[in-house]
């Protein structure tokens, strides 16, 4: 418990930021083991105490500024990558740099630690980021090195730091290398992130669409019913359902074709959508027949409903697919009634269904 509770207060609550938050706190960890190690080498005699100190503190304070930044949340408005991942390894460079120039003998150990920043740097960095990492961390290396050569050759003699530097080059190119592979890898990563989570989409539309009319299926439509209906029981508001079928729909497919039955199945869809509510739901319940859930609508307003998807309709143009052929349909409407189950309503507005067919067609029955 007490651990949970720091690690609640050091990282934050669990999600992105507390992942965020590891790459700060470990090198204010690692940098603080580096500063006792660094005090080590001050007692040897290895290091000035002066420089070893504004070098403590110049590691302790960038890691507490970026531990703040992050753990604020202030770094999510400063930069596209919130973990500010590019900064603090151009810092841990930095560092590492004005470690080796500090360090004397022991300073061909210091090198390991910029081995370290640059790997670490591959698995969150782009190529490119990382590739001028590696020119960068070469530049200021050989930059120091040089000046050392001029300034201290009695402890920093040129053969020895030739010797440093193609070690580093060698060690540089590599990583360079591997984060390219890196970066592809991750980029084909995305990719395949990017195609599953579109699958995943298509999966769910045809898990709850019907593919021709982009409208609910008769699978969901059942779903999004016994979700309504008890909502509606509960608060007592009325439920209405329409069975809606296409009058003479077999004749348009026998005469101008399946294509042509396509276009006028979409074109009802469209006109229908246009008509309803945006709590209304319409769903394709098996060939030409739709089922329709008006919430909170009694019958009257239900079979207006139905009067302005008629209306729709007859502005919708067919003669591309069907020339001079008109879409009209039939309606059957049902009020769920206290205490009634779905299939008995909608049993109704089926049997209101056939009797508005049995009257002529292009018009609505109440069940």
């Amino acid at each position: 418990m007490m651990l949970s509770r720091l690690s609640l207060l050091v990282l934050g609550p669990p999600g992105r930021k507390r992942l965020r938050m590891w790459t700060p706190t470990l090198a204010l960890a690692i940098y603080s083991v580096f500063a006792v190690l660094q005090h080590a080498e001050v007692l040897l005699g290895f290091i000035d105490a002066r420089s070893s100190a504004w070098l403590t503190g110049y590691n302790l304070a960038g890691t507490l500024v970026f531990y703040f930044l992050i753990r604020s949340g202030w770094s999510e408005r400063m930069s596209s990558d919130p973990s500010l991942m590019f900064l603090q390894i151009m810092h841990g460079v930095v560092a590492t740099v004005w470690s080796y120039a500090i360090t004397g003998p022991a300073r061909g150990a210091v090198l390991a630690i910029l081995v370290l920043l640059l790997a670490f740097g591959m698995f969150g960095l782009s190529v490119r980021q990382a590739r001028r990492l590696a020119v960068g961390s070469g530049v200021a290396l050989a930059a120091t090195m040089a000046w050392k050569c001029q300034t201290d050759p009695l402890r920093y003699p040129l053969w020895v730091e030739a010797v440093h530097m193609a070690f580093a080059v060698i060690v540089l190119l590599g990583v360079s290398a591997l984060s390219v592979r890196m970066g592809a890898l991750r980029g084909y990563l995305q990719v395949q992130k990017r195609e599953l989570e579109a699958s995943l989409e298509r999966i769910r539309l045809l898990a709850t669409q019907d593919e021709l009319t982009g409208l609910a299926n008769r699978r969901h439509m059942l779903a999004l019913l016994k979700a309504e209906q008890a909502r509606e029981q509960r608060r007592g508001q009325p439920l209405s359902l329409v069975l809606l079928d296409l009058d003479h729909f077999k004749r348009v497919n026998d005469t101008y074709g399946h294509q042509a039955g396509d276009v006028v199945l979409k074109g009802f869809a469209d006109a229908a959508r246009s008509a309803l509510r945006g709590s209304d739901v319409l769903s394709r319940w098996g060939g030409e027949e739709f089922l329709l859930m008006l919430p909170d609508t009694g019958e009257d307003e239900a079979e207006r409903c139905v009067d302005r998807i008629r209306q729709s309709l007859a502005g919708m143009p067919f003669d591309r697919a069907a020339p001079g052929a008109t879409v009209t349909f039939s309606a059957g409407l049902s009020a769920c009634r206290a205490g009634e189950s779905l299939e008995a309503a909608i049993e109704r507005a089926d049997q209101a269904l056939y009797r508005a067919k049995a009257q002529g067609r292009n018009c609505t029955v109440h069940g």
